[in-house]
């Protein structure tokens, strides 16, 4: 699941959101580390122009600072950046990062990459905005060099170019997976070619299936083999019978009809789903987390 808390903006922030705090993140994270849950997400922007604040917000915690945190209190959970634009970063600070973390956490770092989509943002850093496709193309290749298992690593190309420089401590994992966030054309492709795992931004069940065959055709057109981890963001989710509007497009009811309808997604090739829960404040959020992984889970 995506955390909340840690981005608040309008479009899916519970009221209650508002006034939380570190606390909250760490008990809800404890919370999905108990349940079963397989990851614990955060989001990432460096600032919000005026002209975007009303709707998204100002709150957007910074992933690897959260993550590195919540680290710190959970055991198992794995932590994914949903997703880091790493197009805003030399690649080798971005290393320097997400390898501390994985290293720090015992090897539960997935990182999810993205290209971004506020101008201001780039151009206050001094980022091509107009190219940050291709920008993110070679940021995960050099990442693919500087996560490795090399001390050393090396990566020459027309963005970024490092050599004979060492970076310790290197990650606990012999391989970090990089998921690639987005469903465009060229983020379905990115994730084709170069990704572990597809993370779809919003597609909803109907548009799955063909992406998924897309996703596919693409890489095996590329001649790509290893195993990709194909995921989806569900509807809103609420355990059992709420006693107030949680919104139309929520599923609810009895744990047996939630893990039917949620099954389905298994049955269009999907490995991983990406849940939310319905919520007016944390002990009501960590009771369904805590249901959902008692009840539902097991019957997917």
């Amino acid at each position: 699941m995506q955390l909340p808390v840690q981005s608040q903006s309008t479009l899916y922030a519970e009221p209650w959101e508002a006034d939380a705090g570190p606390e909250d993140l760490a008990e809800i994270a404890r919370a999905a580390d108990r349940a079963g849950f397989a990851y614990v997400a955060t989001c990432d922007h460096v600032a919000i122009p005026r002209r975007l604040a009303p709707a998204m917000s100002t709150v957007w915690y910074d992933p690897v600072a959260t993550l590195a945190y919540l680290a710190g209190v959970t055991e198992r959970v794995r932590l994914l950046s949903h997703v880091a634009v790493v197009g805003l970063r030399h690649p080798l600070l971005t290393a320097k990062q997400y390898a501390t973390l994985d290293h720090l956490s015992g090897g539960r770092l997935i990182l999810g990459v993205g290209a971004g989509h506020v101008r201001e943002e780039f151009e206050a850093l001094g980022v091509d905005f107009d190219r940050r496709g291709a920008v993110l193309d070679e940021c995960v290749d050099a990442l693919r060099a500087a996560l490795g298992p090399d001390e050393f690593p090396s990566h020459h190309g027309k963005l970024y170019d490092f050599e004979g420089l060492g970076q310790r401590p290197r990650p606990a994992q012999d391989r970090i997976p990089v998921w690639v966030g987005g469903s465009s054309p060229a983020a379905v492709r990115r994730a084709a070619v170069r990704g572990d795992g597809w993370l779809p931004q919003g597609d909803p069940r109907d548009r799955l299936p063909a992406q998924i065959t897309r996703l596919r055709r693409l890489r095996e057109e590329a001649g790509v083999t290893t195993p990709l981890t194909i995921g989806a963001i569900t509807e809103p989710l609420y355990v059992g019978d709420p006693t107030w509007n949680v919104g139309r497009r929520t599923l609810t009811g009895p744990p047996e009809a939630l893990a039917e309808s949620l099954r389905a997604y298994g049955a269009m090739g999907v490995d991983q789903i990406q849940v939310r829960f319905r919520s007016r404040g944390r002990g009501e959020l960590t009771d369904q987390m805590a249901q959902f992984g008692a009840e539902v889970g097991p019957l997917l």
